[in-house]
């Protein structure tokens, strides 16, 4: 305007680090902002020191929730020994054989006894970015139940 000042028509949540990096040079940013947004701003004002500062936040983030201990959910399979080499060989949506404990004899099958088993199988459940984790699907439920 007539007085020099420029209006600069960005969003001031975002901005507000931006700000505030350039007048003491620290980076600062609210727990409840995402650093992607003020990212954002430090690439659209091109300063360079503060793309770095906030880029290496982010990988620091990233890498926190990546050292998150991995939960498992263990199921534990009733089988026939003439079962049991199908149902290890078909596992899916990423459920791995984990132990096997043999319960003895069930029934006759012919003239052989035939062993029964407890498989334990496990998967791993996997953080999301929001806090929550992933469940079996409906489809790993089903058909390791009714084995």
């Amino acid at each position: 305007d007539e007085t020099g000042a420029y209006l600069i028509d960005r969003d001031p949540t975002y901005f507000g680090p931006v700000l505030n990096y350039l007048r003491h040079g620290k980076l600062v940013i609210n727990k409840d902002l995402a650093e992607e947004g003020v990212l954002e701003e430090a690439e659209f004002y091109n300063i360079t020191s503060l793309i770095k500062l906030v880029k290496d936040k982010i990988r620091e983030r990233d890498s926190k929730i990546s050292q998150v201990p991995v939960k498992h959910v263990y199921r534990v399979l009733q089988c026939q020994e003439e079962e049991l080499t199908q149902m290890v060989s078909t596992m899916s949506d990423g459920w791995k054989f984990e132990q096997l404990v043999s319960i003895g004899s069930s029934y006759n099958y012919g003239n052989e006894d035939q062993a029964e088993f407890l498989c334990v199988v496990s998967k791993e459940l996997h953080n999301t970015p929001y806090g929550t984790t992933s469940e079996p699907s409906e489809k790993a439920k089903v058909s390791y139940q009714t084995l």
